[in-house]
């Protein structure tokens, strides 16, 4: 792996980064399912080639890690899209009532616990993905006791600004575990 020498180099080959092969323009579930699908991707080149290191903290005392965000945003799928849009009765993976900082506290090393977190992570984006498809439009209602009434719409917006928050820690671990920066 070449490092990049600035931030608007890319760590992987230009030629293969199809995150923003999208549209830029048309209709609108289109835009949002396409970007939050490249922050999606974003997330998981964030984590590539760093498999033993996904659990290195930023700076301790602080839990934040790669592997704790990938358990974050499994719950947080299945927290907006299965239990407030689909309405089911999907409690967190990997946080609890008891111990709300388990996804981060709970990325510990080893490869059963990134395994499980992939896993997880990935069943959640392909309900999540399936949920958005099915729709028949992006005015589709849920219920949250944070937010109360939301719309699909509402939620694809909070998922991008969420992934994006994400992906920026990401982007400070991934520099600090092997000193790879870049989009």
């Amino acid at each position: 792996m070449t490092i990049p020498t600035r931030r608007g180099d890319l760590f992987v080959d230009a030629a293969r980064d199809t995150r923003h092969a999208g549209p830029a323009t048309g209709d609108e579930r289109r835009l949002l399912v396409d970007i939050l699908a490249a922050q999606r991707a974003t997330l998981v080149l964030k984590c590539t080639g760093v498999d033993d290191e996904l659990c290195r903290r930023s700076v301790p005392p602080s839990t934040l890690s790669l592997l704790g965000l990938v358990r974050h945003l499994a719950d947080v799928e299945r927290r907006w899209f299965r239990s407030v849009l689909a309405g089911q009765d999907a409690p967190p993976r990997f946080s609890s009532a008891a111990d709300p900082d388990g996804d981060f506290g709970g990325a510990v090393p080893g490869s059963a616990v990134a395994a499980a977190a992939w896993d997880a992570w990935h069943a959640e984006v392909a309900f999540a993905e399936a949920f958005v498809t099915d729709a028949p439009h992006l005015d589709v209602e849920g219920h949250d006791s944070w937010r109360g009434t939301v719309s699909l719409r509402w939620v694809l917006l909070h998922m991008i600004e969420e992934y994006a928050r994400h992906n920026g820690h990401a982007d400070l671990l991934r520099e600090r575990i092997d000193g790879a920066i870049g989009l």
